[in-house]
């Protein structure tokens, strides 16, 4: 995956002919229709989703992107088809870093949702990010359990992804899901084995996050767009620190996405990031 380029003049043609400016979610996301998850993206069964370099591009650069498609974040996978993802992509480009490979997952709640995880695959090309972008079931789910199942997200990078930017050049990837939610405390072995297919151990939402940390630097972006995520937002600025990012416009999460990815490449030699009006991250 990965072989493919970025166009951004295609990209804005196939999405005029598209009308993904003027069409309903619901028009965009047909497996909306059909209630259920894409059988792509079901990760029942998957081994591994792979970042690979190519003649194109020979210094990959993993980033997953996990998308709460619960009732209250379903909105921005239709912000991003509209125009957010060529704003992410086309930034990340220009900002300097010509080799972005990003993954997209579905992430709802395991303890809810009847498809509380979806994968993509990692891709880099216009075509096929609008692809499993638009695959993607926004389930609108979730419950009165007092969080998502943000953890999914850490458990499939750490466990089912592989990439040629940290087994060639030792550089990790990096991870963001966006979400106005708790994180899920615990995922058990029952719940990993249903979704997954195998699964022997349970684990903390601590466990996973630093089994994650190896591979990933590791953010979440907080939409504080009611009461209940800005009392949310505080429990992920305890877990995560200045990797936790809070913002009250959903439409930032381009941007914030750009600016940390390109800053953090500019700036390897460092251990802290400036990403001007958003926040100071440090660095894992």
């Amino acid at each position: 995956m990965g072989s493919t380029r970025y166009d951004m003049d295609a990209r804005y043609d196939r999405a005029r002919k598209e009308g993904y400016a003027s069409k309903s979610a619901s028009e965009i996301f047909t497996q909306n229709a059909k209630r259920m998850a894409h059988e792509s993206m079901n990760p029942n069964g998957i081994s591994f989703r792979e970042s690979r370099d190519s003649v194109v591009h020979p210094n990959s650069v993993p980033i997953i992107l996990g998308l709460d498609v619960t009732g209250s974040m379903g909105h921005i996978p239709h912000e991003l088809i509209k125009d957010g993802l060529p704003k992410l992509m086309g930034g990340i480009i220009q900002g300097g870093v010509p080799d972005p490979a990003l993954l997209f997952l579905g992430i709802g709640d395991h303890e809810c949702d009847g498809y509380p995880l979806q994968v993509g695959q990692f891709e880099s090309g216009d075509e096929e990010l609008d692809m499993w972008l638009t695959r993607t079931y926004i389930e609108s789910g979730g419950g009165g359990n007092a969080g998502e199942s943000y953890l999914l997200a850490w458990y499939f990078a750490a466990f089912h992804t592989r990439t040629d930017a940290f087994e060639k050049r030792n550089q990790k990837g990096l991870l963001f899901t966006v979400g106005d939610e708790p994180c899920l405390k615990t995922l058990p072995a029952s719940a990993i084995r249903e979704i997954m297919g195998t699964g022997q151990h349970t684990f903390t939402h601590t466990e996973l996050l630093k089994e994650v940390q190896k591979k990933y630097d590791v953010f979440h972006i907080s939409v504080l767009h009611s009461d209940q995520a800005v009392r949310a937002d505080q429990g992920w600025k305890d877990l995560l620190g200045q990797n936790c990012l809070s913002i009250e416009d959903y439409r930032d999460v381009p941007n914030v996405i750009k600016e940390i990815v390109c800053n953090r490449y500019k700036n390897e030699s460092s251990r802290s990031v400036d990403l001007g009006g958003f926040n100071n991250i440090q660095m894992f």
